[in-house]
């Protein structure tokens, strides 16, 4: 079973892309992973996300074992170009193409079928993770209202007698508030 994976608009150019994928085409899954682990090129990071994902994908849409798959193919395209200008003597402007790949990786098995899930464990492993991560939210709402609740009454608390000085008293006095805008803007006929 073919299973596919595909990355559009990698900023990097389509022939320096083909470097990286061009070494890992046949190779085991595994193998494929270590490999573009120790290349040193900045297009090996994205490939290897992108293998991570098809085997993912492998894995979890159709239940396939990932000891089992290959690089069947990678497809490297060309993705839009961006256009900038580089200036040059006497007022001229050269055009740079900054270009753009997509990528379409397609992982098959080596041996068709073998430990293959069936649909009702696929769905069963679904269930599961579903149950346990309704089960972890529960659990973190359930914390985060008893750390409320004891803050709340920690603040109730410590909450202190409001302190009466002589500014608010004169304040009060004379129908003055404390904020910044009364003072500034205090009529004369008050």
């Amino acid at each position: 079973m073919k299973v596919i994976a595909s990355l559009k608009n990698l900023r990097t150019s389509p022939r320096k892309v083909r470097l990286v994928t061009n070494s890992i085409v046949g190779m085991n899954a595994s193998a494929a992973l270590v490999q573009l682990q120790h290349v040193v090129k900045k297009t090996s990071e994205p490939m290897e996300k992108l293998l991570n994902s098809a085997l993912a994908n492998a894995e979890n849409n159709f239940g396939l074992d990932k000891d089992n798959m290959y690089v069947s193919s990678v497809l490297v395209g060309e993705g839009a170009k961006l256009k900038r200008w580089l200036p040059r003597a006497q007022g001229r402007a050269t055009l740079l193409l900054k270009r753009t790949s997509h990528i379409k990786l397609e992982l098959e098995e080596r041996i068709e079928g073998k430990n293959k899930k069936t649909k009702q464990q696929l769905d069963k492993e679904k269930a599961d993770r579903e149950a346990a991560r309704t089960k972890a939210m529960k659990e973190a709402v359930a914390e985060a209202s008893k750390e409320e609740a004891e803050n709340e009454d920690k603040v109730a608390e410590k909450a202190p007698a409001a302190k009466t000085t002589k500014k608010r008293e004169t304040a009060a006095k004379t129908g003055q508030d404390n904020g910044f805008l009364k003072k500034v803007f205090q009529r004369k006929s008050a």
